[in-house]
């Protein structure tokens, strides 16, 4: 049986919908989630936008989970993409 490699984007994707997901529904601006996770807001628009190049530490998703509220294996919950 032949198993199917996914590569690093398509996880990469999932999180960064899952990101923007959460913080849209929490009614937080990007501005607000950077301040929370002391990151900048352009590093947080580079995470959502969808920047294949762009890539992230688990510190950094630890971070933006806990500034979300959210236990951070809800970032990795697959959603349509």
């Amino acid at each position: 049986m032949q198993k199917t490699v996914i590569d690093d984007n398509y996880y990469y994707d999932i999180v960064r919908k899952n990101i923007k997901k959460y913080r849209i529904s929490k009614a937080m601006t990007q501005q607000t989630l950077a301040d929370l996770t002391d990151l900048t807001r352009d590093y947080i628009c580079d995470i959502e936008s969808l920047k294949k190049n762009k890539g992230f530490s688990l510190a950094t998703l630890g971070r933006i989970s806990n500034a979300l509220d959210i236990d951070i294996r809800q970032l990795f919950d697959d959603i349509t993409l």
